[in-house]
């Protein structure tokens, strides 16, 4: 049995140390039994291959095999330091203490959010192996005799070890993760799913079968030679919260088998894609390039959706080899120790890139006391699903789905959010509640010395952004309608302009000119060369009603100003 793990190393000394712990592990766990009745060290041994088949170290996987040695046996941690050195006990240890806290309510469920953190901070193998841990425990989860344990520990593995996995790039543990909970959580739908689907995923992978030596001859043809052409079935749990969204409508879903094409090197990619399209018509609005612009969790690859043979609209993903990896198992190919020397203590820490959102939700967990709080701002801004904008620099931000514009404007700096007065989405003028979506090119138009508006935290959605409001307009937030802000009395003004590059810019800093802030900028097309700017702006003075004579004589002054702005035909307010 031991040889399924072994085999994955070449080197002789990984060999034994792998061998060791097996033993070790084997006689310390001699009598045991797991729920279902079968010998306990059945258990780490299907951690420890897990690890094993994403190309882990020897120690990752050593450690695995010993993780619940300490926990459950008479063996200490000083035993595992002694026989294995101070690597493989110190991700013994991370495991043990993440292993200490059960979950029972909301409290304890924070908690060992906050130790998944901090351990991913110190050593991310730690949670790796907690995620094959969890990875196994949900294949066993029927010998579970109470439905309530089975259901609370469902629910753990989807809020919490799914998104996880998703955010450290492992998409297939993600998948497997969310369709084992998903059986438990709901065991009607499942079925129901499940046997909906069987034939339609047969009926797919069928053609994606005929379609590949067609690929092959049309790629071949222009000598790209593919590594390997596969069907990729999408996974059940991911599946229906698509059908949700499409009031459960299969024909509104394209990707249910998608032909996977792995290519030697990045241009291959493009160039399969190119020769791909000349073959069959792309479907409109269906090509996504994350290679350019790799998803917040590092996946990357090209996926467009073409009219195949018989007129069948049908996805097709290219890639590389190492992308594919990368997109399998995330951080852990990232993190492939297996041939790199470990000695030195810099592997603990998470300084790449991919892992700057763990020191981020660390920094700002201190600031929130209440663990109910704590837990519903991450499923915000942490497990909700994530979009990638850029910025006009081609920086990329990552923030959660449905971000707005004052999001993003925040996510940049506090001074940029505070004086943000309207946004251009892909070129054209945006509400600034308008809800962005990855790939978007975000420009924030800016207004010196504004302050935010109250009621810019009925729509934002990000922790960051409700703070720095919160607390820039602290003052003025007083009364509460409704559970909703009161927005302060305002005007909104009407220019019709001559549309040229600027004018826009121009026609704001006349506003700002007058000293009155905008609470918001917004655009609409009239009859060519004609534009029209709209723009709600704040007009009440200290101690005076919205239509005071001081509030109209200022904007009496501000139609004057706006008048004089190159381009401005008409301009117009209504209180």
């Amino acid at each position: 049995m031991l040889e399924k793990i072994i085999n994955y190393f070449q080197n002789p000394e990984e060999k034994t140390l792998i061998k060791s712990a097996y033993d070790l592990a084997h006689g310390a766990h001699r009598g045991q039994k797991r729920a279902g009745g079968e010998p306990y060290i059945g258990h780490p041994f299907s951690v420890a291959l897990t690890l094993a088949k994403m190309n882990l170290d020897a120690e990752t996987v050593a450690a695995a095999l010993l993780h619940d040695v300490v926990e459950d046996t008479k063996f200490t941690i000083n035993d595992i330091k002694e026989e294995f050195g101070e690597n493989v006990a110190f991700l013994v240890s991370g495991v043990t203490k993440l292993d200490k806290i059960q979950y029972s309510g909301i409290e304890t469920r924070v908690e060992n959010l906050r130790k998944m953190f901090l351990a991913m901070a110190q050593d991310i193998r730690v949670v790796l192996i907690k995620l094959a841990d969890r990875y196994h425990n949900m294949q066993t989860l029927g010998d579970k005799p109470e439905e309530k344990d089975r259901k609370r520990i469902a629910l753990e593995t989807l809020e919490v070890y799914a998104p996880i996995a998703n955010r450290l790039g492992m998409g297939e543990l993600k998948g497997q993760l969310e369709d084992m909970a998903f059986e438990y959580l709901n065991p009607e739908e499942f079925a129901r799913l499940k046997n909906e689907v069987e034939e339609k995923y047969e009926a797919h992978k069928r053609y994606i079968e005929k379609l590949e030596p067609l690929l092959c001859e049309v790629l071949k043809k222009e000598k790209i030679f593919p590594l390997e052409i596969n069907a990729r079935t999408k996974h059940l749990y991911s599946l229906y919260k698509k059908l949700l969204r499409y009031q459960m409508n299969f024909d509104k879903i394209h990707d249910l088998v998608a032909a996977r094409i792995i290519l030697n090197n990045v241009e291959d990619c493009y160039l399969a894609l190119g020769v791909i399209h000349q073959t069959w018509k792309p479907a409109p609005g269906l090509i996504k390039d994350y290679i350019a612009m790799p998803k917040p969790n590092g996946y990357q690859s090209l996926h467009t959706s073409v009219f195949g043979p018989d007129g069948k609209i049908t996805e097709i993903q290219i890639r590389t080899k190492d992308m594919h990896e990368k997109a399998e198992n995330g951080i852990a190919a990232h993190w492939a120790y297996k041939e790199q020397k470990y000695n030195d203590s810099s592997y603990r820490k998470t300084n790449s890139k991919e892992l700057v959102w763990v020191e981020q939700i660390r920094e700002w967990q201190k600031a929130v006391r209440g663990s109910d709080e704590f837990f519903d701002l991450l499923k915000i801004d942490f497990f909700k699903d994530r979009i990638f904008v850029l910025t006009p620099k081609g920086d990329v931000l990552d923030l959660p789905e449905g971000a707005t514009p004052v999001d993003f404007a925040y996510n940049i700096h506090s001074t940029v959010g505070h004086e943000c007065v309207g946004a251009k989405v892909n070129g054209k003028i945006a509400p600034l509640d308008a809800k962005l979506e990855s790939g978007d090119l975000v420009e924030i138009l800016t207004q010196k010395n504004k302050k935010p508006s109250p009621d810019w935290l009925n729509f934002v959605k990000t922790n960051l952004a409700k703070d720095r409001i919160k607390s820039a307009v602290r003052s003025k937030i007083k009364n509460l309608d409704g559970g909703r802000i009161k927005t302060p009395p305002a005007a909104v003004v009407k220019v019709v302009v001559r549309d040229r590059i600027g004018i826009l810019k121009d026609v704001t800093n006349a506003i700002s000119s007058e000293k009155i802030n905008i609470l918001s900028a917004k655009s609409e097309g009239g009859k060519d060369p004609y534009h029209y700017l709209n723009f709600a702006v704040e007009i009440s003075a200290k101690g005076g009603s919205a239509s005071g004579g001081k509030n109209k004589r200022n904007l009496e002054k501000l139609m004057l100003a706006i008048k004089k702005t190159k381009g401005v035909e008409e301009v117009s307010y209504k209180i």
